[in-house]
């Protein structure tokens, strides 16, 4: 893990940068000894919001199905299209 100031990162943002997008490791900025913010890869940060959204979809399908069965009753596949008007 790389880490510096938000004052040495100043002086030397193009060579942050390039860590960052070259090493695949994100550089942390401090502010008096605590990490504040990070630089990274943006290809990187796209596939880390692309999993992010895969991981919410997955959960959004299992509450779903958890839904469909929890005790409700099934409604017959020709009275279902009869309410949605394709009978």
């Amino acid at each position: 893990m790389s880490t510096m100031t938000i004052s040495e990162a100043r002086a030397r943002f193009s060579d942050v940068a390039d860590r960052a997008r070259i090493d695949k490791e994100p550089v942390y900025l401090t502010k008096h000894d605590r990490p504040i913010v990070a630089i990274i890869d943006a290809d990187q940060l796209n596939r880390l919001l692309e999993l992010a959204e895969d991981i919410a979809d997955i959960e959004a399908a299992r509450q779903a199905r958890a839904e469909m069965t929890a005790g409700e009753v099934a409604i017959p596949w020709e009275e279902a299209k009869q309410d949605l008007g394709l009978a």
